[in-house]
């Protein structure tokens, strides 16, 4: 399948393994320490609005398909089920810690924790995981502390600044320097794509009226709309919290443009399932 790619971009490297096609960076692959991946809707066992690597027990997939999808991409990540660690997202800037007790949580035994949109970790060997289906996934990765993060930003998050909560709480827990920190835009909505109300822009007016920077992300379309370039937002937010630019790499791949190879919210309408993001230690 050919790929619309946005020029300028860094570009995502497509791998394939037992069926099973997925995503990487490869800024977060130089660091050495991680294993990662985005997954898209290739090589999974689901069905019809579900097809075919959908990663969501909500939206109506059998129970069974969606064991099977984790199942493989635990397989290409070198893990199991129980050594993944899923978040409950709910567009908040909550954030947990997660450990070994945490494994498999949300996929072989319930969370006992919820409205958390990311998750920190520095113990090895536990793989962390967040959904998608337009939002944003952020990655970190502490080369020097060797800890890593993955948060959920859609819009909210993303006007609430989480990149920046996720810096601020990886110092506080594991002593981080911002400058230390890799990190990656994952593949979601791209602002051709993403019209929002005036409301929504007033939000990002405001948070974001320094330097011209409302201008660089909110493009006029009339009729009291707005094309909001997500994108743009959260890699100010990321270099306004400490990270280098050059230690950033912002996706090329838009899910909706992209529609029939990654699950997107408003190009379906609704009738889709989750991608997912990972991210864990190697021991």
């Amino acid at each position: 399948m050919e790929l619309y790619r946005h020029r300028g971009r860094g570009k995502m490297q497509v791998n394939r393994a037992g069926g099973v096609e997925y995503l990487t960076f490869p800024l977060l692959e130089r660091t050495g320490i991680v294993r990662h991946l985005f997954s898209t809707r290739v090589g999974g066992v689901s069905e019809g609005i579900y097809s075919t690597m959908n990663l969501s027990y909500t939206r109506g997939d059998r129970k069974e398909a969606v064991d099977e999808n984790f199942r493989r991409i635990a397989g290409v990540l070198g893990c199991g089920p129980e050594d993944i660690v899923c978040s409950d997202q709910t567009h908040t800037v909550n954030l947990r810690v997660a450990s070994r007790e945490d494994g498999g949580k949300g996929i072989l035994r319930p969370r006992d924790y919820a409205e958390i949109d990311g998750l920190l970790t520095d113990e090895p060997g536990i793989v962390l995981a967040t959904f998608y289906a337009d939002c944003v996934p952020l990655y970190f990765v502490d080369t020097k502390r060797r800890a890593v993060a993955l948060a959920h930003s859609g819009w909210r998050g993303t006007a609430a600044r989480m990149g920046r909560c996720v810096v601020e709480r990886m110092r506080e827990v594991y002593g981080t320097d911002p400058a230390d920190i890799v990190a990656a835009i994952g593949p979601s909505i791209c602002q051709a794509c993403y019209e929002v109300s005036a409301d929504v822009a007033d939000v990002f007016a405001a948070e974001f009226r320094g330097r011209g920077q409302a201008d660089e992300i909110l493009l006029t379309a009339g009729g009291g709309k707005y094309l909001l370039d997500l994108w743009r937002a959260n890699e100010i937010v990321l270099t306004e919290a400490g990270i280098p630019a050059e230690r950033i790499q912002v996706t090329d791949l838009c899910t909706c443009h992209n529609s029939d190879y990654l699950f997107s919210h408003r190009a379906s309408h609704g009738q889709r399932g989750n991608l997912g993001a990972f991210l864990g230690l190697l021991s």
